[in-house]
């Protein structure tokens, strides 16, 4: 459906390989000789495109607005998109599988005063409440349960009763609708906009206090610099529970400031034991931070590692040294014989390896060879040049569509609108006419590329079946990259910090 809405008003769709994806160079390419007007990216994956806009930038024309779904945007990341494309506005999506995806669009040309980036009003057609457990609301201001009411929310779980029964309840404040009582926790602003907060089930208990890490993952993005956090209990050898922060930033802060920041604002029981600094924090395949594997490098970096075998090479030692750089890992502790996966990298890691090593190796490189001294090896031998995306056509005007491991990405474009003018009278002929099939580009291993006519006059009657309106990506009431009253959505999202 996400894939057919750009269609109804004129728009293209092409579907990207996943190699594009995985260079960010080639990915921006795409966008930009693609004319991509809306780009749709999680935070994590705009992080890796700011990155490289960052290193090499340029100017992006036909790109009017990024939304950003699936997890929650952070400030600094904001800040960082507006400085790199000051004339593109910033969309923050809110919304849950369960409610019929989108809900909330807050559309930004700057990033917020405020703390955290809120998530703008509720859509058409949809209710939101702030309640306490019993479903009443809660006063202005005061943290609560969000729930969501209207024709958005779904009829419960599949063959799942006892996980429907308590969230898909019948809406007390609205005869005959239903409600979905969500896991996200947030308040209402004085100005009418919906704040996140946290999630419910990110409450744990230390010492008999009962804490919520987003409080403290909070706080600790309020410190110049940090652009991310995460807090996770780890249980030590003694069986004492611990609390362990991590936090990315451009380059390693002082671990004393920070622990003086969060001792100013938080009581002593809620301040970390220890506090990590990484380039950027482990993704599940939903692309929400992968608290596990969090919690399981918190426990390797509390156990002492002996016999490490230093890099020797000059290849090795750039790679230590990007490796460091990306995985958050000091640079002493880093072992020739290490594989760039067994040390927490990923997928979005090993972009950002590229990144960092000016594509002098690819995603790919890293994944044939994942054992530092042979990546060093590979390096020193390797050709010099990457291949570069290739160009779109100019007569065409697509919608960017691809998914990846640990990404979501969608982009749209719509045509120029054209004025209205009478059809050509159907030629009659003596034979049926068959209707010609679209030009379909085949590559060996990879997904076929349809490539769409372009309607010659794009017509759309919004609201207003008695007039001719030249058709447009958004209208008076929905978000501006809406079709006709219904916001464009990716099949499948995810509510910000929500775990599926």
């Amino acid at each position: 459906m996400a894939t057919a809405r750009p269609l109804l008003v004129g728009g293209r769709t092409l579907l990207i390989e996943q190699e594009a994806i995985l260079d960010a160079a080639r990915f921006v390419d795409t966008v930009d000789r693609g004319h991509v007007t809306v780009l749709q990216v999680v935070p994590s994956y705009l992080d890796v495109v700011v990155s490289h806009l960052e290193q090499h930038p340029r100017t992006l024309p036909d790109l009017r607005y990024v939304s950003v779904t699936g997890e929650a945007l952070k400030k600094e990341l904001a800040q960082r998109w507006f400085t790199a494309q000051p004339h593109i506005k910033l969309v923050n999506a809110y919304g849950l599988t369960e409610t019929s995806d989108d809900t909330n669009h807050e559309v930004m040309d700057r990033a917020p005063d405020t703390d955290r980036v809120p998530l703008g009003r509720p859509v058409n057609n949809v209710h939101l409440y702030v309640v306490d457990e019993h479903l009443n609301p809660v006063p202005l201001g005061a943290p609560g349960a969000i729930a969501f009411s209207g024709v958005c929310v779904g009829r419960g779980y599949v063959n799942d009763p006892e996980r429907t029964r308590p969230t898909y309840l019948a809406d007390p404040h609205r005869e005959g609708r239903r409600l979905y009582r969500s896991g996200d926790v947030g308040r209402w602003r004085l100005d009418g906009k919906l704040e996140f907060l946290g999630r419910r089930d990110n409450q744990v208990k230390i010492r008999g206090f009962r804490i919520e890490t987003g409080e403290i993952e909070s706080t600790l993005l309020r410190v110049p610099g940090v652009r991310d956090s995460a807090v996770v209990v780890t249980e030590r050898p003694d069986h004492s529970t611990h609390l362990v922060a991590f936090y990315t930033a451009p380059h390693p802060l002082e671990t004393g400031v920070l622990l003086d920041r969060l001792g100013t604002s938080l009581p002593g029981y809620m301040v970390p034991s220890a506090i990590h600094w990484q380039e950027s924090l482990p993704l599940t395949a939903n692309s929400k931070i992968d608290r596990k594997s969090l919690t399981a490098l918190a426990t390797r970096l509390h156990t002492v590692e002996d016999d490490v075998q230093a890099p020797n090479t000059p290849a090795e030692q750039r790679l230590a040294a990007a490796w460091a750089n990306v995985l958050g890992i000091p640079e002493d502790r880093i072992d020739r014989r290490d594989n760039f996966h067994d040390r927490g990298g990923t997928s979005l890691s090993a972009v950002k390896l590229a990144i960092t090593l000016d594509r002098a190796v690819s995603p790919a490189d890293v994944t044939r060879h994942p054992v530092l001294a042979d990546l060093a090896r590979f390096l020193d031998t390797a050709s010099p040049h990457r291949p570069t995306a290739q160009p779109t056509s100019p007569d065409r005007r697509p919608l960017l569509l691809t998914t990846t491991e640990r990404t979501t990405t969608m982009s749209f474009t719509t045509p120029t609108p054209t004025p209205l003018s009478p059809s050509p009278a159907p030629t009659s002929t003596s034979a049926p006419t068959r209707t010609a099939m679209p030009p379909v580009e085949l590559h060996p291993g990879k997904p076929p590329i349809l490539h769409l006519p372009a309607p010659p006059r794009p017509i759309c009657r919004p609201g207003r079946p008695n007039t001719a309106t030249p058709c447009t990506a958004s209208s008076p009431n929905t978000a501006p990259y809406s079709s006709a009253g219904s916001a464009c959505t990716t099949p499948g999202r995810r509510a910000p910090s929500s775990a599926d």
